[in-house]
């Protein structure tokens, strides 16, 4: 059986807090989700990575508008 769908779809603010690798974000009508994971090593790594220092913030690169609204 064939369902055909037609869809407007108008996103006025789109909040996401976080996103991972297994992670699924879906807007409108999908058929079927099939789950794909895959991990490459792409550098050529032979040793884990080196432990990460304490966070330093930094000003971002490009003036940002103060944040407006409730939070």
């Amino acid at each position: 059986m064939n369902f055909h769908i037609n869809q407007s779809i108008t996103i006025h603010n789109l909040r996401v807090d976080g996103i991972t690798n297994s992670s699924v974000l879906q807007i409108g009508s999908a058929g079927m989700i099939k789950s794909l994971s895959n991990l490459y090593n792409t550098g050529g790594y032979t040793e884990p990575a080196p432990e990460v220092g304490e966070y330093e913030p930094r000003p971002p690169l490009v003036p940002l508008a103060p944040p407006t609204g409730p939070t």
